[in-house]
């Protein structure tokens, strides 16, 4: 199976470093640059970066880890997904989320009281539908559209991969998607969750290609700072914060391997502390890069 490792930038990123980022990237023969969607902060729009980087680049894929797609129209989202796929093939990496991380960008993405689940499963029927047919009709709950095509699609829609930890959101990965890329989740609990999505998807008369299994690391190389260690205990009660982040270079490597013997292939690494993105970019080439095969 493939194994590849991605770059992955966060809420203190400045935009005005983001084209030198991308080309940098691409100069050093990374394979991937993924983008949060995190609406209160400096970081870019993940679509509006996905956009720009793939333009000026020929060989780097982009993502998004994650994308909301609950509060979004689905065929408004493949349209631009379908755009993106025509104008660079096989380089576009969109994954999905339930809900925004940060509670206080959840009314930016509205919908029925107490139906954001099935909201989610109903956009991501629609989406698949849209991006893998010439026209749809479609009537469910929450959408109802009549003979939606446009015209032209690319000759493979971009695979669909969609974040989550909770039961229910491994069994509609199981279900929807072509992916699963998990966060803060120790090595152990990455196989529990693998595992669910293939027995979900099992279930739903599906597979989910072996190497399509992911986890978000975040790298905070002068030690896990107490802030984070502190959002980690209101997130995770009770976990050991270095089961989930590594303070160190050496204990990235360390979580790295306990997520390939759980089965994870897909890794994006992004980093905390304040130091200089180059002298990020530096370190992940030299560290990483050769792991991949």
């Amino acid at each position: 199976m493939k194994v590849r490792f991605g770059v992955g930038l966060g809420s203190g990123d400045e935009p005005e470093e983001f084209a030198g980022i991308v080309d940098r990237l691409e100069s050093e023969g990374v394979d991937s640059l993924w983008l949060s969607e995190l609406v209160y902060s400096k970081s870019v729009d993940p679509v509006v970066g996905m956009a720009f980087a793939l333009s000026r680049t020929t060989r780097l894929k982009v993502g998004t880890s994650v994308a909301i797609l609950p509060g979004r129209h689905p065929v408004l989202v493949a349209k631009q997904l379908a755009s993106l796929a025509a104008l660079a093939p096989k380089r576009v990496l969109p994954v999905f989320g339930l809900q925004p991380a940060r509670p206080g960008e959840r009314e930016l993405f509205p919908v029925p009281q107490g139906k954001r689940g099935a909201v989610f499963d109903e956009s991501l029927r629609l989406l698949r539908a849209v991006l893998d047919n010439d026209e749809v009709a479609f009537s469910g709950e929450f959408f109802d559209i009549g003979d939606a095509g446009f015209g032209s699609r690319p000759a493979r829609p971009p695979d669909i991969w969609l974040g989550g930890s909770a039961p229910a959101a491994f069994r509609r990965i199981g279900r929807f998607a072509d992916g699963w890329l998990g966060s803060f989740l120790a090595p152990a609990e990455a196989r529990d969750g693998r595992e669910a999505i293939q027995a979900a998807a099992a279930e739903a008369g599906r597979e989910i290609e072996a190497d399509h299994f992911g986890i978000s690391l975040v790298l905070a190389e002068d030690g896990i700072p107490p802030e984070l260690t502190a959002a980690i205990g209101r997130r995770r009660p009770g976990v050991d914060p270095s089961d989930l982040v590594a303070g160190s270079w050496k204990e990235l490597h360390r979580l790295i391997d306990g997520h390939l013997d759980a089965g994870l292939t897909k890794f994006v690494v992004g980093s905390v502390g304040g130091r200089p993105i180059d002298t990020f970019i530096d370190r992940f080439v030299t560290e990483l890069m050769p792991r991949q095969n």
